[in-house]
């Protein structure tokens, strides 16, 4: 059994999920379920089928997420230090083309949110951060092609 790399905020944000499908989305979809029901022959109920679709995404859900909070190796990111870059370090990094300042935390695959800053430790940028320190020139093969950064600041939040 692998265990599975994050912060505790993602551990937070996953039991939470958790949650919200047991206590939450669990009793409404059996409502929907119920009242489905009351409306006749279940063959051709396209609510009933519709319902026990969606119980079937929820329940595959809080099985997934069950397995990756057992699996969960949680890493305290602030008793973190150091020059190089590994698991929780904040990078910021200037792309040497466009000279764009980026900032980027290295976590967990299920915490992953490029959107809000936050790349998995298996993605190709994280891959070629780890044990770089600031000051170093990275490259990085992109869907979009090769990109250099420079690592600008290395940091421990």
């Amino acid at each position: 059994m692998e265990k599975i790399p994050m912060t505790a905020a993602g551990y937070a944000l996953l039991e939470n999920e958790l949650k919200h499908c047991q206590q939450v989305e669990r009793p409404r979809i059996i409502q929907q379920i119920s009242e489905a029901r009351t409306h006749g022959d279940l063959s051709e109920n396209a609510e009933y089928h519709a319902a026990k679709e969606s119980q079937s995404h929820n329940e595959g859900r809080i099985a997934e997420l069950e397995d990756k909070l057992a699996r969960a190796e949680i890493i305290d990111v602030s008793k973190l230090s150091g020059d190089t870059i590994k698991f929780g370090a904040t990078v910021t990094l200037i792309d040497e083309d466009t000279e764009e300042k980026r900032v980027w935390q290295i976590v967990g695959e299920p915490e992953a949110d490029a959107k809000s800053g936050r790349i998995s430790i298996t993605s190709p940028l994280a891959r070629a951060l780890i044990g770089k320190a600031k000051g170093a020139s990275v490259e990085v093969m992109t869907p979009g092609g090769a990109k250099a950064y420079e690592v600008k600041k290395v940091e421990w939040r």
